[in-house]
């Protein structure tokens, strides 16, 4: 059985072991359509060929736009890899200037487009680049369709010289560049190479409960972004097949139609989908109602492996058959596992979701660590609500004195591109200052406390820790988006950003009077007045100097696109004080 070094050994493992003829589908036109594990590689081969006719040369720069997952992404990455050059995977919902840093930065000298949204973003600015050509995957008019590679890749008489160049791809060498958009400043670049993935992809398949060669994932988180990219890679590995779906907005119609057996989520997402389905659960009426929020209760009080004893177990089969049925029907009936990655889950979700039957793993990990430091597993009692796992193999978790998260493995970058000063700032040795604090227990799980550089004291001498804070805010149904300042100020503040369309909901079942405009949500007393009750709340579980004791609410909604966030949907603290500095002075009396 081939040995998996290299990235572009994952495919070639599949077709040895699995040889699927549903390796990788994704929906056009309305129609699932699958692609063979054969014919992937067909398909990545004739992608090689082509480029070597093109003149791509070890080490050049390939970049990768695509608004959403789909087959054609696998099949560039695999085909650019094989000629030892690289993939820049690059965000679709970053700005025009932004594409333009990171194509000159790294030197991209083609670039393939999902569609004509991309395209006109890369058309803008072109010329100020290096870029040769680009290629798109949609048919869009004057511009070249990413299928003339398979016509000019057909001739197979440089398949030799296609064969030299895979041999010379060693698992040391550079395999991608990832920039990662910074809460703060320019992107940085991340260069991970070949060995770093594989190393974190084999690693990682050995928490995931994929019933070899026969289960299906339905995929939706970017590509682009490391912690998607190598659950692919483990899919891959794993004789796994790959829904791609078709966006965010249709998660819910393309679950019930692939009903995977997993899924890889954001708490966003999950927050999303446990307000919908209590918003359900608030509608019903008489014993339905009050049986809904029997099991809700019943979930939050969950433990995993039985611990709550058998009484708690009696109720609990009761709970799922006449609730927790439903959701998990929802859901396509088939879901085992959820992998939870990118930001804290609330444990009141890990319990509930649990309860239901889908437990959701909690990981962690950084791009710098491509990506999985830790990640939950249901069996062998690796498993704890509130944690994000052990450990994966070889790689070591460190806490400093000062309780930051210090790693080291086979998965740590080789280093931020063209910038040997920012990689110094963050090794020490062989160890990776995450920037994370955390904390280690006897039995090995790992807990993220805070970041490090978010921390702030107030003017009383007194530490902050926003995260903690927000995340709590973050479990009311009224509040979207909140951010805890206070840094050198007399006490903690928050801006926050209602969940307007609840709070549209709350409005009319309430009959209050108030219009329907988000300025008019936002400024209304009764919803101040309704989200201080919420402040109170989350304040009893923190001490004096942490409450909040003022907030303001934005009349508008935080986006990436509006630069409020990052496109993994972290804050962009700085900006967000920025564009709301009259609101922060008004708290403060500036």
């Amino acid at each position: 059985m081939q040995k998996v070094t290299r990235l572009f050994d994952f495919p070639y493992y599949q077709l040895e072991k699995y040889n699927l003829e549903t390796s990788l589908v994704t929906k056009y036109d309305g129609q699932w359509v699958a692609t063979s594990t054969k014919d992937y590689l067909d398909k990545a081969n004739a992608v090689s060929r082509a480029l070597l006719r093109m003149g791509i040369k070890k080490n050049d720069k390939v970049a990768v736009i695509s608004s959403s997952n789909r087959t054609e992404w696998n099949i560039m990455d695999i085909g650019v890899l094989q000629t030892g050059a690289q993939t820049i995977p690059i965000y679709p919902t970053i700005s025009a200037e932004e594409y333009e840093y990171v194509l000159n930065h790294s030197e991209s000298i083609y670039c393939f487009v999902s569609d004509e949204e991309v395209l006109e973003k890369v058309k803008k600015v072109l010329p100020n680049t290096k870029l040769k050509e680009i290629f798109s995957f949609d048919k869009i008019e004057g511009c070249k369709n990413y299928t003339e590679l398979f016509d000019l890749g057909s001739d197979t008489s440089n398949a030799e010289e296609l064969q030299k160049r895979k041999d010379a791809v060693n698992p040391e060498d550079l395999a991608s560049i990832i920039y990662t958009s910074g809460t703060t400043g320019t992107p940085k670049g991340v260069m991970l190479s070949h060995n770093n993935i594989t190393s974190n992809a084999l690693a990682g398949a050995k928490r995931l409960p994929l019933m070899d060669g026969e289960t299906k994932v339905l995929s939706f988180l970017p590509l682009c972004h490391i912690f998607e990219r190598v659950l692919i890679y483990i899919y891959q590995y794993s004789g796994t097949a790959v829904y791609y779906a078709e966006g965010i907005d249709k998660i819910g119609e393309n679950i019930k139609e692939v009903k995977p057996q997993l899924m890889s989520v954001v708490p966003r997402l999950l927050e999303k989908l446990f307000d919908k389905i209590f918003a359900k659960g608030t509608e019903l009426t008489g014993i339905k109602k009050k049986l809904f929020f029997w099991a809700v209760e019943l979930g939050e009080q969950w433990k995993p492996y039985r611990q709550n004893g058998a009484w708690y177990e009696f109720k609990l089969g009761i709970a799922n058959k006449l609730i927790f049925s439903k959701w998990r029907e929802a859901l396509g009936g088939d879901l085992v596992t959820m992998v939870s990655g990118s930001a804290a889950l609330q444990s009141r979700l890990g319990k509930v979701f649990g309860a239901a039957g889908m437990p959701v793993m909690e990981g962690y990990g950084l791009t710098e660590t491509s990506p999985i430091v830790s990640v939950g597993m249901m069996a062998d009692n690796m498993y704890q609500v509130g944690s994000v796992g052990k450990a994966i193999e070889n790689v070591e978790i460190k806490i400093a004195d000062d309780g930051e998260i210090l790693i080291k493995g086979p998965n740590v970058m080789m280093g931020y591109y063209k910038d040997p000063e920012k990689t110094n700032e963050v090794m020490t040795g062989d160890y990776f200052h995450t920037g994370d604090k955390g904390e280690v227990d006897s039995e090995g799980f790992l807990k993220i406390t805070g970041r490090k550089k978010e921390m702030f004291k107030t003017s009383g001498g007194k530490y902050v820790i926003p995260t903690l804070l927000e995340n709590e805010l973050k479990q009311s149904r009224f509040i979207e988006q909140v951010m805890v300042v206070g840094e050198g100020e007399k006490m903690p503040a928050a801006i926050i950003q209602p969940n307007f369309e609840f709070v549209k909901e709350w409005i009319a079942k309430k009959k209050k009077n108030v219009g329907g405009s988000l300025e008019e949500m936002s400024a209304s007393p009764e919803v101040v007045k309704r989200i201080q009750k919420e402040l109170d709340t989350c304040n009893q579980h923190f001490g004096k100097w942490e409450q909040i004791k003022v907030f303001r609410l934005t009349a508008d909604v935080w986006t990436p696109e509006d630069g409020h966030l990052t496109p993994t949907m972290k804050m962009k603290r700085n900006i967000i004080k920025e564009k709301y500095i009259a609101l922060y002075n008004d708290m403060y009396g500036h």
